[in-house]
């Protein structure tokens, strides 16, 4: 089922996701991979801010190239999300919604998914130049010395996903599995 829906992604949106449709996601979002996973952590475990407001936010572990001329990022294509699977769980227990990558998730993760209603959506590996144009700003809003890895915040427009596991805890990396072996 295809579903347009607004950032920041609240727990009803959430909700309202299933494992298998494909989104189209219009508003706000903010990008982190690896280093910046690592600073937050280490944020929170010194008491410290996290440097944005993660509830109610979804999380694209993405680190762009440089932007050409007249254009906001360069390609944007996702970043194997199980690099950041030993921080995903405290994120989301802080009120993340949604992450955006490529590829499975442990099961600590999974567990998390369905224990704070979130959901993990995946984009497109090797498109990343496409996924760009859905991309209307980009600004670092912090680690700026991180360089790829700073954290982004992006507007985006109609930018593409699939659920891949919703917060009932279907995975359509199982589900597709089985459906296959079918055939």
């Amino acid at each position: 089922m295809d579903q347009h829906i607004k950032a920041p992604i609240t727990k009803e949106i959430a909700g309202s996701l299933h494992a298998g449709d494909y989104v189209y996601i219009t508003g706000t979002i903010y990008t982190a991979r690896d280093a910046a996973h690592k600073r937050m952590d280490e944020a929170l475990s010194k008491g410290e801010d996290l440097p944005i407001d993660i509830k109610n936010q979804a999380i694209y572990y993405m680190g762009p190239s440089p932007a050409r001329e007249g254009r906001p990022i360069g390609s944007a294509g996702p970043t194997t999300a199980s690099r950041m699977d030993k921080y995903a769980p405290k994120l989301l227990d802080l009120g993340l919604t949604a992450m955006i990558g490529k590829g499975k998730r442990s099961k600590e993760v999974l567990d998390a998914i369905v224990r704070n209603g979130s959901v993990y959506l995946a984009a497109v590996g090797g498109a990343g130049a496409l996924l760009s144009k859905c991309i209307k700003s980009s600004e670092v809003v912090a680690y700026e010395d991180l360089g790829t890895e700073a954290i982004r915040k992006l507007e985006v427009e109609d930018f593409p996903v699939i659920v891949v596991v919703d917060c009932q805890g279907n995975n359509l990396y199982e589900t597709a599995m089985e459906e296959y072996k079918k055939i």
